[in-house]
């Protein structure tokens, strides 16, 4: 189960562990990380084409999504807003840009067009022989390998990778405040508070979130489950180059588990390579708690 993080943290330790002298290189590498997020959103596009399962109680399950999906964004957004306003806004790196608030939405958008067109490609192939899952790890630890290298070379310490308090308080603010909007969630639709806990445990991680509340509680909360979390995701990647300036622990924060993989590229991406240990920090923690936290809460419903 925990398999992911090790796919995560290898590839990003031994790329820390490599001095890189050229500046040529350096060049090539920001590139290239700035390339492979399109290709990891295009290849999530596909895997969103390989879904399947979820005609049935179609209604049900977009109801139950929208409102849990609602009801956490709101208490997430809201902790997370007052977590900024303790720390201020994310200072520019040096020698970065000023992007203008156009500039943001259109890249935004851009996101969005590439998960687009993965889906639509997807629609022609066969999930049997494409493999989208392997290519997607794949990437996913060659990205982290250019990002290790990046750390590396930006003057940053170890200590500062593993010991960083603000991940820390993002993961924590996300955590309780997605059990509230879970409570709150529960409430209006009517189901066991523990459902709700569960339901709001899976902090983006949607494989996760799917299968183990689809087995306890059956396909249907399964399916609205993955939808949530997934949707989690795909607004994250939306709002991040918005708001990373003036509100970075929204940016880092709403994605959840996800800011230590797929948001992580896009979070790097707006807010540079010294928010990449915070968003680490934030996702290992809600990674690892995800699984403890769902199934802890799931022994408390009768089903």
């Amino acid at each position: 189960m925990y398999s992911g993080m090790l796919i995560v943290l290898l590839p990003l330790a031994l790329g820390y562990c490599l001095p890189c002298r050229s500046q040529s290189l350096l060049h090539f590498i920001n590139v290239s990380v700035e390339r492979m997020v399109y290709l990891i959103l295009f290849l999530m596009g596909i895997s969103l084409a390989f879904v399947d399962n979820l005609s049935t109680h179609l209604g049900t399950i977009f109801i139950l999504c929208g409102v849990f999906l609602a009801c956490i964004t709101l208490c997430n957004l809201a902790g997370l807003w007052l977590l900024d306003v303790r720390r201020g806004r994310l200072s520019g790196e040096r020698g970065a840009p000023v992007i203008s608030k156009w500039a943001l939405l259109f890249d935004s958008a851009r996101l969005c067009l590439v998960i687009l067109a993965g889906v639509g490609i997807g629609q022609f192939l066969d999930a049997g022989w494409f493999q989208v899952d392997t290519l997607s790890e794949w990437a996913l630890m060659l990205l982290l390998l250019l990002i290790g290298i990046q750390l590396r070379n930006s003057g940053m310490r170890l200590r500062q990778i593993l010991l960083n308090r603000w991940g820390l308080a993002i993961a924590l603010t996300v955590m309780v405040t997605s059990w509230v909007g879970g409570l709150m969630g529960a409430w209006l639709m009517n189901m066991p508070l523990s459902q709700g806990l569960a339901f709001a445990s899976g902090n983006g991680w949607y494989s996760l979130s799917g299968i183990l509340i689809g087995d306890k509680l059956g396909p249907v909360m399964g399916s609205a489950a993955f939808l949530n979390d997934l949707a989690r995701e795909l607004i994250a990647i939306m709002i991040i180059p918005a708001l990373m300036r003036r509100h970075p622990s929204c940016a880092i924060g709403y994605g959840g588990a996800t800011s230590m993989d797929f948001t992580l590229p896009v979070l790097q991406r707006s807010g540079g390579v010294t928010i990449v240990p915070v968003a680490i920090v934030s996702g290992f923690v809600l990674s690892l708690a995800g699984p403890v936290l769902i199934l802890s809460f799931l022994s408390f419903t009768s089903g």
